[in-house]
């Protein structure tokens, strides 16, 4: 009898595991995947640590997270500076003075919140309704029109016109000449990759991979007193209130043999041209010097049975619907939902590693 069966060995599921057999109790982790880490697991190509479900790039203003994870694997000092590629010119990312530059040719603060005032006027006073009249309230037509629109609907399938406002409330503007894409003290990539991250967490941890929890739940439930569950909330109770939305992405690695393809880890293609949203260039976030490279096309696509779950859509009837899952949960005392799929929330490495320490905390302590 465990005192623990986890299900999901990605962070949290890691984390919480992590704990638990810190306070001495006897945990099992089992993994729906033929690997452990979740979506930060890396695949070792040519001595290249891919990220084999996307870019993960750490950051955080949270010391004790920071000193958390660094007593597992030493970090590195990667500092994430992507740049956009649009109508055949790049620019940097986030919006800043040199992005503004490119765009108007534009020298100073002062001339680059003009442009930005003058072309974000006609929304004025007006509470926006849509995604595009938000962005343009924030930044100006030019911006929106250059940078975020034809990124944006490819991400979401969806027309600027016709999605909320909401998602894009806060848009960086800095107006000053730095590239860091992040405001947060502490970043880096785990020296050696994320793999090393989770192995040390799981360390000493009994861990199944290749099964799925829901295919047999009356024989796992069987084997633990309680069940720590980090899968999709509408899938744990058989869709009953109905599917949630997500979207998620389909990747195109590629081996090649050259030392250096895009002289960057990120570049997001903005035109509609390219199905793709960004090629990632993985050596680049631990400054590889080896003799090819490995890059991956991110194609953003709708959820289907069948694919990897990434992005909640967080709209109005999503959110409602989730509530009435959330409500289902007040039912089953032996059970403890966390994560981004458990929570139908979208969570950054650092909020997720933070939400299962506290609920670790009040678990273990509790107990």
């Amino acid at each position: 009898m465990y005192d623990y069966l986890i299900v999901g060995s990605g962070l949290f599921g890691a984390v919480f595991a992590h704990q638990a057999k810190l306070q001495g109790r006897k945990v099992k982790v089992i993994e729906r995947r033929d690997h452990i880490g979740g979506n930060v697991y890396c695949e070792n190509i040519e001595g290249i640590n891919v990220h084999k479900y996307g870019a993960h790039i750490f950051h955080t203003n949270d010391k004790v997270i920071w000193d958390y994870v660094n007593q597992f694997v030493e970090f590195n000092r990667y500092t994430n500076t992507p740049m956009a590629l649009s109508k055949g010119k790049l620019y940097n990312l986030p919006f800043n003075m040199n992005t503004f530059n490119q765009l108007w040719g534009v020298k100073t603060p002062a001339e680059a919140k003009e442009m930005i005032f003058r072309q974000s006027k006609e929304f004025s006073g007006k509470e926006p309704s849509n995604l595009e009249e938000q962005a343009i309230s924030l930044v100006g037509r030019d911006v929106f029109e250059t940078l975020i629109k034809e990124y944006t609907e490819k991400q979401w399938g969806r027309d600027c016109k016709d999605l909320p406002a909401f998602i894009i409330k806060r848009l960086p503007l800095r107006y000053t000449f730095d590239n860091n894409y992040f405001n947060d003290k502490y970043q880096g990539i785990p020296i050696g990759g994320y793999n090393k991250l989770i192995e040390n967490l799981l360390d000493g941890i009994e861990v199944e991979t290749g099964v799925d929890y829901l295919d047999d739940r009356d024989k796992w439930n069987s084997l633990a007193k309680k069940i720590v569950y980090t899968g999709p909330i509408d899938r744990f109770f058989n869709y009953s209130l109905g599917k949630l939305d997500y979207r998620s992405l389909r990747f195109e690695h590629q081996l090649l043999e050259l030392d250096n393809y895009q002289g960057n880890a990120v570049v997001n293609y903005i035109d509609k041209k390219y199905e793709f949203t960004r090629i990632i260039e993985h050596k680049h976030f631990e400054f590889g010097k080896q003799e090819k490279t490995v890059i991956t096309r991110e194609y953003p696509k709708e959820f289907e049975e069948g694919d990897e779950y990434y992005y909640p859509v967080n709209d109005k009837k999503n959110n409602s619907l989730y509530i009435g899952y959330k409500s289902l949960r007040e039912n089953c005392v032996n059970v403890i939902f966390g994560g981004r799929l458990a929570e139908y929330k979208y969570y950054d490495m650092h909020q997720v590693i933070a939400s299962a320490l506290n609920i670790a905390e009040k678990e273990l302590i509790n107990e």
